[in-house]
């Protein structure tokens, strides 16, 4: 009989092992016709915790009256009001209710076919699919015995965020009408609250939630060094052809004296100054030990920042230039032109980089780097010390804000020159026979190309390719030779100028809407 009872109770264990434990839920309720994500809810609340307990779970008996947060793992964490636990009791007669929360794999939620609509405030699924899950983990979570919905206390999740991760969105899994497993990301009911270290969500319901980001572009050790070596090669090109570039603007300055030039000199200055800082802080701190930062690191990282400041600065004013001479052409006179613009574009990167200095901001900046593989390694350069408090701030306002702001303006401008040459062109144009016309016309736009491609290169507009460096690693390669090589654009637009001034020493004739963009000069 005790044989009989032994092996009765071995055939309920294994039964129970296979079907009932926690951690075979999942797998179970994969196999079932309906949803799987209503028979998980169901039976994660009666399930059994075997001898292997289940990670991230957490489940546990709360009273009415009291509130509950809990914490599955260490990067989630959910605060239940007491509001909450009484609703999700029903009509049941309880003094507890149980609560259960745990993290599930997020590639185990289906979206629906593009081709189907959302509803409400939801994400469609084409705007899903572009997004994917912050950290490839959905927070489930249940209380009680019936569905929990429009709370007046908002349930309280929080998703610890990473350091690559910006932006992000609280969304919980909304399943379609088919009942085929599929289903879609929903804003509904809640809202996202972002501070430094987390994405809080505030949601009227009980579901499974997660954080919609958008996927980060990884580089992979390969690539990483490949981009090095652009950068560092660019750089010892563009300084190597803006000096020549700057005797080439002092001989014209001599030869022909105009304001347009004074402000290219500055400009070109300015970007001889960034790519000689970025290449000294860049092999200075390869000098210095793993805790090693010393005041030569400081003075560069502050050199590096006023030398960006200052780029942007003098790109400003060649955009306010511009201005002046295509829109307001006509009578003007500023005393003391070249003066005031630069107590503004020396004044202001020399007034802010002393107010940084003196707050301790600068020193060595480290950056973690994790490639494919999950191989750690670190990234070092001197510039805005990693251990500053108020780092992101500052990088943010001088770096982020303040480059936005000029690559705004400055475009707006490239579009006015071009609508003014499309005018301009158009009434010389009236004034030509037809076949003088056709044999100009390739002629022209290989000049009017070259001209624009030129004026965006002084205006700073290669610097606004940033934002393609999160959309795929060719924005990255464009962004990196582009702007690496600034130095070289900056030479070819002052032989193109010299040629221009060599021309009309020789000729007195030419096409007015050429000689309207390349000769900038402002009166005194």
């Amino acid at each position: 009989m005790w044989i009989t009872l032994y092996l009765l109770t071995l055939v309920w264990f294994s039964k129970i092992q296979a079907v009932d434990l926690c951690e075979n839920v999942i797998a179970e309720c994969q196999k079932v016709d309906l949803s799987w994500t209503r028979c998980y809810e169901d039976r994660i609340a009666s399930c059994i915790l075997g001898r292997r307990f289940p990670q991230n779970f957490s489940r546990q008996m709360v009273n009415l009256s009291q509130e509950v947060t809990v914490s599955p793992t260490l990067q989630h964490r959910v605060h239940i009001p007491s509001s909450a636990l009484q609703r999700s009791r029903g009509a049941a007669s309880v003094e507890e209710v149980l609560v259960v929360a745990t993290v599930i794999n997020s590639t185990l939620f289906k979206l629906i076919p593009p081709l189907q609509k959302g509803r409400g405030r939801g994400l469609l699924p084409n705007q899903a699919t572009s997004r994917q899950v912050m950290d490839g983990f959905v927070l489930a979570v249940r209380a009680g015995s019936v569905p929990v919905k429009n709370l007046s206390q908002p349930i309280i999740l929080t998703f610890r965020r990473n350091e690559q991760v910006i932006n992000g969105t609280c969304v919980f899994w909304e399943e379609s009408a088919l009942e085929d497993g599929t289903g879609t990301w929903s804003t509904d009911g809640c809202v996202t609250t972002v501070n430094r270290k987390e994405f809080i969500c505030s949601c009227n319901h009980l579901s499974f939630f997660a954080v919609l980001v958008n996927p980060a572009i990884s580089v992979d050790t390969r690539n990483a060094v490949n981009l090095s070596y652009i950068t560092y090669i660019g750089s010892a090109l563009s300084v190597f052809f803006t000096v020549i570039s700057l005797i080439i603007f002092i001989c014209l300055q001599r030869r022909r004296p105009e304001k347009a030039i004074s402000l290219h000199m500055q400009l070109t200055g300015a970007l001889l100054c960034l790519h000689l800082s970025f290449l000294l802080c860049s092999f200075w701190v390869w000098q210095l030990k793993e805790d090693e930062e010393g005041w030569v690191c400081r003075i560069l990282g502050l050199f590096l920042h006023w030398s960006l400041l200052a780029t942007f600065s003098w790109s400003a004013l060649e955009g306010f230039h511009l201005y002046l001479l295509l829109v307001r052409v006509f009578n003007i006179y500023v005393r003391r032109y070249l003066l005031k613009l630069s107590l503004v574009g020396w004044g202001l990167p020399t007034l802010t980089v002393a107010v940084c200095g003196i707050s301790g901001v600068y020193g060595k900046n480290s950056l973690g780097l994790t490639d494919n593989n999950n191989h750690s390694s670190t990234g070092q350069i001197c510039w805005m010390s990693s251990t500053f408090p108020h780092r992101l701030v500052v990088s943010y306002i001088t770096t982020v804000a303040f480059p936005c702001l000029v690559i705004l303006c400055n475009s707006c401008m490239l579009g006015l020159v071009v609508f003014k040459l499309w005018r301009l062109r158009e009434g010389s144009e009236g004034t030509k026979s037809l076949k003088k016309m056709n044999g100009e016309k390739g002629t022209r736009l290989w000049k009017d190309c070259a001209t624009l491609l030129g004026l965006s290169c002084m205006l700073g507009l290669p610097w606004g390719l940033a934002s393609a460096t999160y959309m795929s690693l060719p924005g990255i390669y464009v962004f990196t030779i582009l702007n690496s090589l600034q130095g070289v654009c900056v030479f070819f637009w002052s032989v193109a100028l010299t040629c221009k001034s060599r021309s009309d020493s020789n000729s007195s004739v030419g096409d007015p809407s050429s000689q309207k963009m390349m000769t900038t000069s402002f009166n005194n």
